[in-house]
């Protein structure tokens, strides 16, 4: 029996490796369900006659709108054939306009158009194969964008001309640079600029509590007095804790404590193999539980102001719905930036959430006992991949100019891994059977019901998340019973929430609808509420204040614990 037990998972090893060796090909991503998504949307597809009659009859009315664009382009005088979409800006200068580039791009966009309505609209194909065949062939398609060759880019062409090839040299430098720091993991160029504790994370404070988990930093005021009520911010275990506290200027940390508050911040431990066995439970009881336990031991008999970024948001929310089912009443408002609590609509990030994709990256973990930052940062980047990936390949190599690294892009590159289980557990209760939101979750046995937080909560949404898409953020207000107020900044996941007062460009909404206000979609919502220009931060420190009751008390030094100094040592492990 125990030999027989043995040979299987022998057996079942070697399919968890050859998963790991397809993975270093696949960057993570199942071949399995990339085919069953194909394979649906194809069987489909050519079950439907009418279908192919359309696509077909769009394909002729193109090919006759680009004639025509082609027979007037020279002269300048047609109309295009096709508009760009919003967001894309590849062909906004001038010199595409010119004749045969204007040509060139105009047929790429009608084609790229076409293969939308080929795969959209296909019946009986599932919606998530639907989504799932639609983002793989835009991917596919942003490869052959003529602004990523040198013959089809007038951009290239013409700084080439200007500089003598001055740029292509520089563009071969900058790839001979990439590929010897990605051989040794290293850091992006410019990144060593933004050192943590250097020139980023550089808010003054203590470490005032430690364990295998987390560290818990207090920060060191800046006014006489300050809020009795103090604030605890989790922040999310996939990132590292200081995109709150970049540099001087854009750091939430420093704005909070010169508004007068005082503030604490976990930072999370960045795993490694001997972690692999930490579960979703160890979060919440060795993260958010055990620093609201300090921070009541520490400031006893006061009431907390708790809020969570991103997955540290969802993880509040149920530490605040346990916390509230036990009728502990120690947290008195909570705030959720760009955190859902409801995953039945993640956004493009659903595309990675399947059984067959899960099984597959749950092997691809197996093998080190984590998550490679490198896997989750590339799933970020691949959702915004003309942006973030496309365009900077062609400024980069082809216009040699590297645009000067800041600090948020530097954070960004700063990766962090996650266990095994715990990375499992959520993407499997969360993502994929959406227990929390479904009254499913359970911790020790007891159901967390969202509906038990009785405390103000306001919730932030940015208008270009990928990941916490604004009107997923937006349902807390359908499950909770709490008055809720709801933010929506302008801007994506990051960008959005680093949004310090004198940021260019920046603009929110906010409102504030009570327990027993009538339901407001987020389409009324947004229509309906008036807009904000500049930082939302100010708007939610007038929040805080208004929830905060018990006036202000003598500016709180952090205790000498012997832990070391702010940004401590959890956060400068690689």
């Amino acid at each position: 029996m125990d030999t027989a037990k043995q040979t299987e998972d022998s057996l079942l090893d070697f399919d968890r490796l050859l998963h790991v060796w397809i993975s270093r090909y696949t960057s993570g991503i199942s071949p399995a369900a990339l085919a069953q998504a194909f394979f649906d949307w194809a069987i489909h597809l050519g079950l439907s006659p009418a279908k192919q009659h359309q696509l077909v009859d769009k394909a002729v009315f193109q090919w006759m709108r680009l004639l025509d664009y082609c027979a007037h382009a020279p002269a300048a005088s047609g109309q295009r054939a096709i508009e760009p979409l919003v967001q894309d800006n590849r062909f906004e200068s001038g010199e595409w306009q010119a004749w045969p580039y204007n040509a060139v791009y105009q047929s790429f966009l009608l084609g790229q158009q076409w293969w939308h309505y080929a795969t959209t609209d296909v019946r009986g194909v599932t919606d998530h194969h639907e989504q799932v065949v639609n983002f793989t062939m835009r991917q596919l398609l942003d490869i052959f964008s003529p602004s990523n060759f040198f013959a089809s880019n007038p951009e290239v062409i013409q700084a080439t001309g200007r500089e003598h090839g001055q740029n292509l040299l520089r563009g071969w430098q900058n790839w001979l640079d990439d590929v010897q720091r990605h051989q040794h993991r290293g850091k992006p160029a410019g990144a060593d600029l933004f050192r943590v504790g250097h020139e980023v994370a550089v808010t003054p404070g203590k470490v005032v509590f430690r364990n295998r988990l987390i560290e818990l930093i207090q920060y060191a005021p800046s006014t006489d007095t300050v809020a009795a009520e103090p604030i605890l911010i989790v922040p999310s275990w996939i990132m590292k804790y200081y995109i709150l506290d970049l540099s001087p200027h854009n750091s939430l940390v420093r704005f909070l404590v010169e508004q007068g508050h005082t503030v604490f911040m976990l930072s999370w431990k960045n795993p490694d193999a001997g972690d692999r066995n930490l579960m979703m439970d160890d979060y919440l009881k060795l993260g958010v539980l055990a620093a609201l336990d300090h921070v009541s031991s520490a400031l006893p008999g006061q009431r907390i102001n708790a809020a969570g970024y991103c997955l540290g948001g969802t993880l509040l929310a149920i530490a605040a719905a346990w916390l509230a089912g036990r009728d502990d009443q120690r947290l008195n408002t909570v705030t959720l930036f760009a955190a859902q609590v409801d995953f039945d609509e993640p956004g493009e990030l659903s595309l990675f959430i399947e059984e067959s994709q899960l099984a597959f990256l749950e092997d691809v973990m197996w093998d080190k006992g984590y998550l490679r930052g490198g896997l989750m940062h590339g799933a970020f980047e691949l959702l915004n991949s003309r942006d973030l990936f496309w365009s900077r390949l062609t400024r980069d190599y082809l216009l040699g100019t590297r645009l000067p690294l800041n600090d948020l892009m530097a954070w960004n590159a700063d990766a962090t891994r996650m266990p095994y289980r715990m990375h499992t557990e959520y993407l499997r209760r969360l993502y994929g059977n959406n227990e929390l939101a479904t009254g499913q979750y359970h911790i020790d046995g007891k159901t967390v019901a969202l509906t038990d937080i009785r405390a103000p909560i306001c919730a932030v949404g940015t208008t270009k998340d990928h990941v916490s898409p604004w009107k997923s953020v937006y349902k807390i207000r359908m499950l909770s019973d709490a008055d809720v107020t709801f933010v929506l900044v302008n801007g994506g996941h990051n960008a959005g929430i680093v949004s310090e007062p004198g940021h260019a460009h920046r603009v929110h909404q906010v409102r504030t609808q009570l327990a027993q206000d009538k339901y407001l979609s987020p389409d009324e919502w947004q229509r309906s509420t008036p807009v904000q220009e500049g930082s939302w931060w100010p708007t939610w420190d007038g929040w805080l204040r208004q929830h905060n009751g018990a006036g202000t008390v003598p500016a709180r030094q952090p205790d000498e614990t012997g832990l070391g100094d702010a940004p401590g040592s959890y956060v400068l492990l690689a």
